[in-house]
């Protein structure tokens, strides 16, 4: 009993000679303690004196507290704001009792919104064993690996932003530390950019972490609105055992996602307004987002990040699943939200008003990377200018069954010559008349308006020919153009010196149906069907009004040196090789040629 009397003296006295420190501990005024002698036993002299000696050290060290917080009142209110901070990293350390369970209704909610009603167990199968993994090819160790059907559309487009920072800011990739200072899409973007190398096989697999983690932090604040991020975790992982994979793997044994209780069962989410808290939460959280989960926890993350009620707000039916029947197949609108932000359905600019207070919701600001798809090629859809010239020269690939990623190394394939930059204008004077969901068509009178905004002097002969069916096709109107004199606001050049260009796109499908999750196939082991696989293209665009009038003109074999592009004397060349891929990269260069060595390349 003395001993504890002693280090309570000791501790005030050394209070009492602090101008900070912290709360005294008091014990209670000698005038409130109350009771019978039995209760509080009568003290000795010697016992009083240290007692009393104690509260009087420490109101003495209470008084300099306050005085002290009187003098230095910045000082006081940094340290509660440091203490403010500090409570988004407590969460990083405090592992699963930080999380926060879904209430029924949330978990109701969300299986429903994700997978709908009567949802199949080999779509649920599909969806829980799909891990974010790097590839372990060399020639492919940028690339997340896919295994199972469906997850591609979130795979694809963490990819598309991986290889955003992996090629465009692979400096920031090399600091230790996380530059969270620097607000998301802050890079600048100068003109001609070109990345000196795609020696992949380079990357550490810090650098590539670093990029994983910066693109799934950048998502989640984007579906966030940049003010928060929602980080989905299981509940049965400690802190400690996070980045041991043989303890993830026996936790998950048995595990399965089947219904909105196992939701609420298993799931724990945590949300963070700081940018350096929620990287620091990812990073912890690697281990578990490439372990078999990690694709639905990553979606979940981005739809409550967004919040479940907005979801239901973006999209034009939210009574469907986002993930489609009878394949699985994640949506249009699950690509939009880790695009955009915002889980609209459709890919054209803006909204479309459909009349009686109806309308369409499509993409609404510019983006980082883009997207373009075999659909626009078989005319069931049109994609906006918006997803289609992103920021940076990247594009998520959709066909129909499978999403993949197109990039350039050169951002200046981005920039408009004079040819593209006269098309862009009377396309965008047409698409604003075209009321029709980008079915290429428009009225008498958006038609005198186009003409009027682009500036074109078609002779009078030729207007009313083209409006002699009562509305005008894209596909005719164009024709004309095409055959009109520059001078009159046409295309037609007969020096040819508007329009070519010759540049080279990378397509990535990480698609290995027979690679193990997680894991490197070993020597003795299965052979995958299909690897992840990284394909070059040379793409070359006409500058004149049909690919065969070009063929006259541009240098022979499919990956001719750029360098005889200033040879006076040219041959003719192979002819354009073709795949479905061709027909995507169409939509974003008309009449472009492309070709590649070997197998070409799959988007399915």
């Amino acid at each position: 009993m003395a001993d504890r009397e002693e280090d309570d003296l000791r501790m005030a006295l050394r209070m009492s000679m602090q101008q900070e420190s912290p709360e005294p501990k008091r014990s209670k005024p000698r005038d409130t303690v109350t009771g019978t002698p039995e209760d509080s036993p009568e003290e000795s002299p010697e016992a009083e004196n240290r007692r009393v000696q104690r509260e009087l050290m420490a109101a003495a060290a209470e008084k300099r507290m306050m005085a002290a917080r009187i003098t230095s009142p910045s000082k006081a209110s940094s340290d509660k704001t440091a203490h403010s901070a500090k409570g988004e990293k407590d969460l990083v350390k405090k592992g699963a009792t930080s999380g926060k369970e879904l209430s029924p209704e949330e978990a109701n909610q969300l299986f429903s919104m994700v997978f709908g009603a009567g949802v199949s167990k080999d779509i649920l199968a599909q969806w829980s064993n799909q891990g974010i993994r790097f590839s372990p090819d060399p020639e492919t160790s940028m690339g997340l690996v896919q295994h199972e059907g469906g997850p591609c559309g979130v795979l694809a487009t963490i990819q598309a932003f991986v290889f955003k920072y992996i090629l465009f800011s692979p400096d920031d990739l090399g600091n230790v530390a996380f530059n969270t200072a620097q607000n998301f899409g802050a890079r600048s973007l100068s003109k001609g950019r070109c990345v000196a190398s795609t020696n992949f096989a380079s990357l550490t697999e810090d650098a590539k972490a670093r990029a994983l983690v910066r693109s799934m932090g950048e998502i989640l604040f984007l579906c966030g609105g940049y003010k928060r991020a929602v980080i989905a975790k299981l509940s049965s992982f400690d802190q400690e055992d996070i980045s041991k994979d043989e303890i993830i793997a026996k936790e998950l044994q048995g595990l399965t996602i089947e219904s909105a209780s196992d939701l609420q069962k298993f799931l724990r989410v945590d949300e963070y307004a700081s940018q350096a808290s929620a990287f620091q939460r990812l990073e912890v959280m690697i281990p578990v987002f490439e372990s078999r989960m990690g694709a639905m926890l990553f979606l979940i993350s981005a739809l409550l990040s967004r919040g479940l009620d907005s979801v239901q707000a973006d999209r034009d039916d939210p009574s469907l699943p986002l993930v489609t029947a009878p394949f699985g197949h994640a949506s249009q609108e699950i690509v939009n939200l880790l695009l955009c932000g915002q889980a609209v359905p459709n890919v054209f600019d803006g909204r479309m008003d459909l009349g009686g207070g109806m309308f369409l919701k499509g993409i609404s600001t510019n983006v980082e990377v883009g997207f373009l798809t075999l659909l626009e090629s078989l005319n069931f859809c049109k994609v906006g200018q918006h997803l289609k010239c992103p920021k940076w020269p990247i594009w998520v690939v959709g066909s129909e069954s499978h999403y993949t990623v197109l990039f350039a190394l050169d951002t200046s394939v981005q920039e408009e010559n004079e040819l593209e930059e006269r098309e862009s204008q009377i396309r965008k004077a047409f698409d604003a008349q075209d009321q029709s969901g980008g079915g290429g068509f428009i009225s008498v009178e958006g038609f005198h308006l186009v003409l009027r905004d682009a500036r074109i002097g078609l002779p009078p002969e030729k207007v009313e020919q083209l409006c002699s069916t009562g509305f005008i096709v894209w596909s005719e109107f164009w024709q004309f153009i095409l055959d009109l004199d520059k001078s009159l606001g046409g295309l037609k050049d007969s020096s040819g010196s508007m329009g070519r260009k010759v540049f080279d796109l990378y397509h990535f499908n990480g698609i290995a149906k027979s690679d193990l999750n997680g894991g490197q196939a070993t020597s003795g082991g299965e052979t995958p069907v299909q690897r992840p696989r990284l394909t070059k293209l040379r793409v070359s665009v006409p500058p004149r009004w049909s690919p065969e009038e070009y063929l006259a003109t541009v240098p022979a074999g499919p990956l001719a040196d750029e360098s005889t592009d200033k040879d006076t004397e040219v041959s003719k060349p192979e002819p354009s090789q073709h795949a479905p891929l061709v027909d995507c990269v169409r939509t974003r260069w008309p009449r472009a040629i492309c070709n590649w060595m070997g197998d070409p390349p799959s988007i399915v």
